[in-house]
C-alpha cells in the first residue's frame, strides 16, 4: 500500500514557475514508477509526465515537454514536478500517481495509487 500527498500548488502569473512535490509512504517507493497527471475543469484527467523507479528514464506529454521536469529522490520518498514558463492552459488540479510495475505508463489505468491533488492556477 502506498499513500501519496501532493503539495506546492498555488496561483502564479503566466511565465512563472512552480515546483510540485509528492511525498509517498511505504518502504517500496523506490520500486514504483511515478507520474503526474492533471485535470482541468470540465476536462478529463490527462497524463503529464512519468519517471522510472531509478529516475533514469522519463517521458512527457507534448504539451509540457521542454517546460516541465519530473524528478525523484528515493531517499526522501518524494517525486517532484518543476514547472516553468507556465501558461493559463496549465491551470488544473495536479495528481501524483504510483505504479508498481516497470512500465512508463501514460494511461490512468496503469496506476494503482493516487494522491488527492493540488490546485495550480495560472493567471494571464
Amino acid at each position: 500500500q502506498v499513500q501519496l500527498v501532493e503539495s506546492g500548488g498555488g496561483l502564479v502569473q503566466a511565465g512563472g514557475s512552480l515546483r510540485l512535490s509528492c511525498a509517498a509512504s511505504g518502504r517500496t517507493f523506490s520500486r514504483y514508477s511515478m507520474a503526474w497527471f492533471r485535470q482541468a475543469p470540465g476536462k478529463e484527467r490527462e497524463f503529464v509526465a512519468v519517471i522510472s523507479w531509478s529516475g533514469s528514464n522519463t517521458y512527457y506529454a507534448g504539451s509540457v515537454k521542454g517546460r516541465f521536469t519530473i524528478s525523484r529522490d528515493n531517499a526522501k520518498n518524494t517525486v517532484y514536478l518543476q514547472m516553468n514558463s507556465l501558461k493559463p492552459e496549465d491551470t488544473a488540479v495536479y495528481y501524483c500517481a504510483a505504479d508498481p510495475g516497470l512500465r512508463l505508463g501514460v494511461r490512468l489505468g496503469d496506476y494503482d495509487y493516487w494522491g488527492q491533488g493540488t490546485q495550480v492556477t495560472i493567471s494571464s
